[in-house]
């Protein structure tokens, strides 16, 4: 395995947890822009790439230590609906990756270091699952009618395009069913010297959206040695510690990452968001998930780099385990 592995395994075992990246789409509405597209953010991968790098640069003055490429609806069969020719696709699933290590890198260069003691940023390729290509909210059920080769068949061209881009790690996320995440897997048996991140998106502290235990989720996933963490994502922040049990549960060997939603609520039917969330008290929330078994702690939707900033500060302080 590769450095990425180490030092998450390092901070599973010394509770130093590694601090993730926020909401990519939430920066860039903020900067201006409509993300009211079926590819949504990823179609800026190919209409304002400068703008994705900017929002890497933001998360990693932060201080975020590993930051999400921009593809995570970027599949083969998205763009070539949103009239991609299949050379096209192809090459803007791998700028995605590309975008992210030259920010990092140009963010190593200008600060001779990253946030982090045990090396420079990360970047994880971002694979989301197959209800964002529907991009009709069904990431958030898992009822997408298809057997598991047909999600084999889905997503393999892009895991291995992925892969072949040269992330640290894939991030496998927002999987909302089992039988996904058995093609998934299935995909990461075969795909040589792969490591990825397996996290899910969960409506209460113990299931899956398609209701299935998270716990034996986790148990399929520490089964396949390319998986190298399991987590959970795109979820309320008050499911959190629950689900961190369950995880350490399942897959007693991986560590656990973290990055829920900002404790806003998503009005699907008027595609609008409810709530207020308090950065400060989301760094309050780290330190309490660092403590019950948390690797690396980050954000999803709604959360900024004002987010990770705390989470950064909050986290400084030692564990109590």
């Amino acid at each position: 395995m590769g450095d990425f592995v180490n030092v998450l395994q390092q901070a599973k075992t010394g509770g130093r947890a590694m601090v993730l990246d926020g909401g990519l789409a939430t920066e860039l509405e903020a900067a201006g822009f409509d993300l009211r597209h079926p590819l949504w953010s990823a179609h800026l991968l190919d209409t304002r790439p400068d703008a994705i790098r900017r929002v890497h640069r933001d998360y990693l003055e932060a201080g975020a230590d590993c930051i999400i490429a921009a593809g995570y609806q970027a599949s083969l069969q998205g763009l070539a609906a949103c009239d991609y020719g299949p050379s096209k696709s192809r090459d803007l699933i791998a700028l995605a990756v590309d975008l992210a290590r030259q920010e990092r890198d140009a963010f190593v260069a200008a600060t001779s270091t990253g946030p982090s003691a045990e090396g420079p940023p990360w970047v994880a390729a971002s694979v989301g699952p197959y209800g964002a290509y529907l991009a009709d909210g069904s990431e958030f059920t898992g009822n997408y009618g298809l057997s598991v080769d047909a999600l084999v068949e889905f997503h393999r061209e892009r895991l291995e395009l992925l892969w072949q881009a040269g992330p640290d790690v894939l991030a496998i996320e927002t999987l909302p069913s089992s039988d996904e995440l058995k093609a998934l897997l299935r995909i990461l048996s075969d795909l040589t010297g792969a490591q990825a991140w397996v996290s899910f998106s969960c409506p209460d502290g113990r299931h899956i959206h398609d209701g299935t235990p998270i716990r034996q989720c986790a148990a399929l996933c520490a089964e396949v040695p390319a998986v190298v963490a399991v987590g959970v994502n795109c979820t309320a922040p008050g499911f959190v510690g629950s689900l961190i049990g369950e995880l350490s549960a399942g897959a007693p060997g991986l560590p656990i990452l973290v990055y829920p939603n900002s404790g806003e609520t998503y009005d699907g039917t008027q595609r609008a968001w409810t709530g207020e969330s308090d950065p400060t008290d989301y760094g309050r929330q780290a330190v309490r998930w660092r403590d019950l078994g948390a690797s690396m702690i980050g954000g999803c939707c709604r959360t900024s780099p004002q987010h990770i900033r705390e989470i950064r500060r909050a986290l400084t302080v030692p564990s109590s385990l």
